[in-house]
């Protein structure tokens, strides 16, 4: 693969990082057109459902300069007809030569586009950057094609020793400005927040997605609060900056039952110790999100409430997929390790 595809695909990355959070239930995909010289020619990401996709949207942009050229993109081109047509059928059309993508696509649906396009005489690629996709802006899509469930990240704050307040049960601001904005963003890429009734009462919590200057950003995810403790009706997460709903109970997995029907594939977990506890011990936490800041409590909750674990060998453990600095906090992303 030439360097003209290694930097068509990161720019196709870029731009479905862009969209997330705008697909669900689509993938949020990225393409990048090259022309019959390598050069760049367009680009496009998918569009809201029922909207065309990224091939389409990039196709657009190159206009005749696509013709004899190659096609970059994030996610196998669809080879079905759904809300639009097939994008294999777009490519073709277009006089696309050759496709490469990062991953395949593991919705039988829709997968089948490579077959398609090497039938149709067309040079197919795939695995370019396909860890950077995984990782990245695809990440939750597929968890839920693979497993029919929303991705769950855990997103804490804490101090060295794990506290998430202190004795008092204060909490603010146990993370950076930094932190807190990059959170902010996090939540605005994201379908769904889950609370539970306790966070609600203790903190009166309004789980929108903020800017720099503290006004609401133009997108909000769906509020979610768990439980079944009696809330005020004057409850900032239930004012009209976004839509709430109420789950009763807590059971992980029936939450992530009825928000995969409301077509929910990522979600934000930032509940306190009880219920992020009732998730790790139903194996329903896809990713865990730490700000760790450098501070010491010696007293105060802790992060994580009961998992599941009574001994050592009970542990959950976790694989670190990277560690970097927020502000003075470290950032800690990590996936489980299979048991």
């Amino acid at each position: 693969m030439s360097g003209a595809e290694l930097g068509a695909m990161e720019a196709a990355i870029a731009a479905a990082a862009r969209v997330r959070g705008t697909t669900s239930p689509n993938p949020p995909v990225g393409c990048a057109i090259l022309d019959s010289d390598g050069n760049p020619a367009g680009v496009g990401a998918t569009t809201p459902p029922g909207g065309p996709h990224a091939e389409v949207v990039a196709l657009r942009e190159a206009g005749e300069r696509a013709r004899g050229g190659t096609a970059v993109v994030t996610l196998e081109p669809c080879a079905h007809t759904g809300r639009t047509g097939p994008c294999t059928e777009a490519l073709l059309r277009a006089g696309i030569r050759r496709v490469v993508h990062a991953v395949d696509d593991p919705n039988p649906q829709a997968a089948g586009g490579a077959e398609v396009l090497r039938a149709a005489g067309a040079e197919v690629e795939s695995g370019l950057l396909r860890e950077q996709v995984e990782r990245g802006p695809l990440r939750a899509w597929l968890h839920f094609a693979r497993t029919g469930r929303p991705h769950v990240t855990w997103k804490y704050a804490a101090s060295l020793d794990g506290r998430s307040a202190a004795a008092d049960g204060t909490s603010r601001w146990i993370s950076s400005a930094a932190s807190r904005g990059e959170v902010h963003e996090l939540r605005a890429r994201v379908d769904a927040i889950i609370a539970g009734t306790g966070t609600v009462l203790a903190d009166d919590p309004q789980l929108t997605a903020r800017d720099e200057t503290g006004g609401l950003r133009e997108r909000q995810p769906l509020r979610v609060v768990v439980g079944d403790r009696e809330l005020p009706a004057e409850a900032r997460v239930f004012d009209d900056s976004a839509e709430t709903i109420r789950l009763p109970g807590g059971d992980p997995a029936a939450v992530l039952t009825a928000l995969a029907g409301r077509g929910v594939v990522d979600v934000l977990l930032e509940g306190g110790p009880t219920l992020a506890g009732a998730f790790v011990a139903a194996e329903r936490v896809d990713r865990v999100l730490a700000y760790v800041a450098p501070a010491l409590l010696g007293a105060g909750p802790a992060a994580l409430g009961p998992a599941g674990v009574a001994s050592i060998s009970q542990a959950w453990w976790w694989e670190v997929e990277e560690t970097t600095m927020s502000g003075p906090d470290v950032r800690i992303s990590a996936v489980p390790v299979p048991r």
